[in-house]
């Protein structure tokens, strides 16, 4: 691995941190899930530093990039879109995980010029929920982060375990730091529905999700649904991996991943 560049970029009302590889390949824009942080693509940014240039961004309330006011909304998608124009970046391919599968979908709907291609992992398609579940679901999220911000490196390095046996070890690092920088208003709401930012990605998109069955929040009838919406889209199931595909069969999802993109 080569030593990556680190930076902050502005977004509208404060910045998102990123880390970089750098190189003559076609830029990489990835972005985690709810709870990580940007170097938490470290062992697939290695493996794809010599081919792209990986650019892996701290969310708002993730990382070192701003934390969020009480009662403030924001927009995960639009913060990605800024951060590829205030990066200057010519049609990168943007990539997002989870919660930042659901925001990188979003870029792609609003954003069709700005991008060449989409990859999401185990997206977060997922119903609207209504008005007083999803201000449980923010109350739910602001206790877990506390609960994490009294927790020793230990407490979450034997908690990473139990419920993640089969990651490899270079997963924890960058997944137990993020644990401390979480900011308790992080949670994002989604304005809309899932379907219409997908329904408008004008460009090739490729959906790697696990099995329903070990946490994969895409089943095949989602899948079905999300190719039916748009025909750009196809979609690869990873055996042996859940909702952290990636980290559940690395090498089958590398595979996927590389076809899709060269």
């Amino acid at each position: 691995m080569r030593t990556w560049a680190t930076g902050r970029v502005k977004i509208a009302g404060g910045h998102l941190a990123y880390h970089r590889t750098g190189g003559d390949g076609p830029t990489l824009v990835l972005s985690h899930g709810l709870t990580d942080n940007g170097l938490c693509w470290t062992r697939l940014a290695t493996a794809l530093e010599a081919e792209f240039d990986v650019i892996m961004l701290d969310a708002r309330g993730h990382g070192q990039s701003s934390r969020i006011a009480d009662g403030h909304a924001f927009d995960p998608g639009r913060d990605i879109a800024e951060a590829v124009e205030g990066l200057h970046l010519s049609a990168p391919i943007l990539m997002g995980h989870s919660v930042g599968g659901r925001a990188t979908a979003d870029c792609a709907g609003a954003w069709p010029g700005l991008i060449s291609r989409v990859v999401l992992e185990d997206p977060a398609f997922v119903p609207m929920p209504e008005a007083s579940v999803a201000d449980r679901n923010r109350e739910r999220f602001r206790q877990q982060t506390e609960r994490y911000g009294i927790m020793t490196r230990a407490e979450l390095m034997a908690m990473g375990a139990k419920y993640h046996p089969t990651w490899h070890q270079d997963e924890f690092p960058a997944w137990l730091e993020a644990k401390a920088q979480l900011d308790p208003n992080a949670l994002p709401t989604f304005a809309v529905p899932w379907q219409e930012p997908v329904a408008r990605i004008t460009v090739p998109t490729l959906i790697l999700h696990g099995e329903s069955a070990l946490g994969g929040l895409v089943s095949a009838e989602l899948a079905e649904e999300a190719r039916a919406l748009n025909r750009q889209i196809q979609t690869i199931e990873i055996p042996g991996a859940g909702h952290n595909t990636r980290r559940e069969n690395f090498e089958a999802y590398l595979k996927a991943l590389r076809r899709f993109l060269h």
